[in-house]
């Protein structure tokens, strides 16, 4: 077998000029297994299909092949599956670590030269994508010249097709048009952040009341006390760094929490805690592999970081497994800012946790009725891991609607509303504030005095660039368009979860994350100036945005409506189990238990304006009626089962 380094020598054969020649495009994604970030794949496949291309995306056996593609036998695994499929142009994704990237690619390209797969040879194969790391994209731009097309995430949606082979006539307009709106945010934050006046942002205070950074100290007791004189947003960032030495590691995270506390711009330090912390807390970790994020393992730990973060506020993620107990350390050791549950996620679904769908979801009930309890606030993690699963836009609207009203029932009093914006990548701008003001319609009529809703934007995991200039634009971006979602009051949002610059391509320190805080804030102020000055206007956007959040408010109520109907009690583990496996949250992309959840899986997604639609197997968008007709049929059926594995749950507990 020859050797990557041997493969390196392969001349760069000019073959973009024989597109033409071939009337029938077939795409090809792939992404090696070990790489789980699939939003991406799934985007490129919505905007190729919006340009009635066909797509095929590789299953799992053809993705660990290319995973291990230095093996003859995985190499002909992919070569078949190419050939097989007769695909022209071939996209492959992956993340991770760049001389990796850079040698599957020389295996794959030594592989294909040895079918005689490459149009140059007499084969199919016209082109080869890369979408990766701005790092793995230069050695392989390096290796390989220009047979293969790299990515990094920059460009744009127009740039991408064109570079992908479609003909600027193939693309649809509304592709072009239907992004207007970010286009002129866009434009706006790129001058401001060229302006570098948000370096001079400085924090404000938000002392003044006698609880402030004490064990009394509450947020909502921050909250109003910060919005009497002012209606910028408190500020939470997930932030922790890791390492291998434990003790090291934790010590390292508390002089963070010295550092962010005394410069005084963030508000709440959201603990990035290990895979360990949420699944072992206080047990012997003997060999176990950490992975990422802090590996805080006792209370003590938590304490000693209360102690060094006064006066910021606290909170971390919840267990995946003793729910309920870790809840209650987290009161009693950091005196949690508020709570996160993820009901359906963060098990074996997604590979987080050791719980079945049905006992997380009775962990999670029984936690939130101990968060209500505490009167402390609760944030539903869930709407978003929804979004990472190919879910469609009413999916995601309504799980954060089932949320509030599990949340409500359960004694919930205060409730933070979490909505990420640019998920997936692609998703217009309007389209991201027609669902937030869906949400928003469709729970505030559970308020009172007894329920208050806390909206809390943020920007999408999958968002930022790998290049640091263009990613403080970004984050300008996002940041003017959270004061669209109610830009009829002055105070929203209340809270802003910050996501820094820098996470496309390095851990964010301290300093990041201080200069990410400025740059949001100084961007919420600037727009607001801009608007109250009449220099921008965004009124033009209005009619589609009140548009297509109706067609949102709509067909949600019409799902909402049809749970109720067939499901008694759908509050409860029993129901929200039930409306998950029945299928009526559809997640085509789901990585765990696929086998046991075919309803959930039954349906395709795919991004059509802007938006993502649940789809036939044609691509075409599926009526509302016809999904709330296949999820009800398989009701009756997931509710027995649910129930007989409730009651075999009680009779161990017993």
């Amino acid at each position: 077998m020859t050797s990557v380094d041997g493969m390196l020598k392969i001349s760069s054969i000019a073959i973009a000029p024989k597109v033409r020649s071939i009337m029938n495009k077939i795409y090809g994604l792939l992404k090696p297994l070990p790489d789980v970030h699939t939003l991406g794949i799934n985007s490129i496949k919505g905007l190729l299909e919006e340009c009635h291309q066909y797509v095929i995306i590789a299953n799992d056996d053809v993705n660990e092949a290319l995973g291990s593609i230095q093996s003859d036998i995985q190499q002909q695994k992919v070569i078949d599956w190419i050939k097989q499929n007769h695909i022209t142009h071939l996209g492959i994704s992956y993340r991770l670590d760049p001389q990796r990237a850079s040698e599957i690619i020389g295996y794959l390209i030594y592989a294909l030269k040895e079918a005689n797969a490459l149009i140059s040879d007499g084969g199919n194969l016209v082109r080869i994508f890369f979408a990766g790391l701005p790092q793995s994209c230069h050695l392989i731009e390096a290796r390989y010249g220009n047979l293969v097309s790299t990515f990094t995430g920059s460009q744009s949606t127009k740039e991408t097709l064109l570079s992908m082979g479609i003909e600027a006539d193939h693309i649809p307009p509304s592709l072009i048009t239907g992004s207007e709106y970010d286009d002129l945010l866009k434009k706006i934050a790129k001058e401001f952040i060229a302006t570098e006046n948000y370096t001079y942002f400085k924090p404000e205070k938000k002392d003044g009341y006698s609880e402030f950074g004490t064990r009394n100290d509450t947020l909502i007791k921050r909250l109003n006390h910060y919005q009497k004189y002012s209606n910028l947003p408190l500020i939470r960032v997930h932030a922790g760094p890791y390492g291998e030495n434990r003790k090291e590691a934790v010590e390292l995270f508390a002089d963070w929490c010295r550092q962010l506390a005394k410069t005084g711009y963030l508000d709440i330090c959201s603990i990035g805690t290990s895979q360990l912390t949420q699944s072992n807390f206080d047990e012997d970790w003997q060999d176990l592999p950490n992975g990422g994020g802090v590996p805080i393992q006792t209370p003590q730990d938590y304490r000693m970081i209360y102690d060094s973060s006064r006066p910021m506020l606290l909170r971390t993620y919840a267990g995946t497994k003793n729910v309920d107990k870790l809840a209650r350390t987290h009161e009693e050791a950091i005196n949690i800012a508020w709570h996160a549950l993820s009901f359906w996620w963060f098990n074996q679904l997604d590979g987080r946790g050791p719980n079945d769908l049905l006992t997380n979801l009775h962990q999670h009930m029984e936690t939130l009725k101990y968060i209500a309890e505490t009167s402390k606030p609760f944030e539903p993690n869930i709407p978003h891991h929804f979004a990472f699963r190919g879910s469609d836009d009413v999916t995601y609207i309504v799980s954060a609607v089932l949320a509030a009203r599990t949340a409500r029932n359960h004694g919930i009093k205060d409730f933070i509303l979490q909505i990420m914006l640019n998920t997936p990548r692609y998703t217009w701008g309007i389209v991201d504030l027609a669902k937030a003001r869906a949400i928003l319609q469709l729970i505030s009529p559970l308020c009172d005095e007894n329920f208050r809703i806390y909206l809390q934007p943020r920007a999408g995991l999958d968002y930022f660039f790998p290049q640091l200039p263009l990613a403080k634009e970004q984050l300008a971006t996002v940041s003017m368009m959270m004061d669209d979602i109610e830009p009829q009051i002055a105070n929203s949002p209340p809270l802003i979860h910050v996501v820094s610059y820098s996470e496309a391509m390095e851990l964010a320190t301290p300093p990041i994350i201080d200069e990410s805080i400025k740059i949001t804030l100084s961007s919420l102020n600037h727009i607001r100036k801009l608007k109250q000055t009449h220099q921008v206007s965004f009124q033009k956007f209005e009619p589609e945005i009140t548009r297509r959040k109706n067609q949102f408010v709509a067909e949600t109520k019409a799902i909402l409506d049809s749970i109720e109907r067939e499901i008694e009690y759908p509050y409860t583990a029993i129901g929200l189990y039930t409306i998950f496996a029945s299928g009526y949250l559809p997640v085509p992309y789901l990585w765990g238990n696929k086998q046991d959840y075919p309803n959930a899986t039954h349906f395709k997604t795919r991004l059509i304006a802007g938006s993502m639609v649940v789809v036939d197997d044609d691509g075409l968008p599926i009526a509302v009626d016809k999904r709330i007709d296949f999820a009800s049929r398989n009701v009756e059926d997931t509710l027995k089962k649910a129930r007989s594995q409730t009651l075999k749950m009680i009779g161990k507990s017993l």
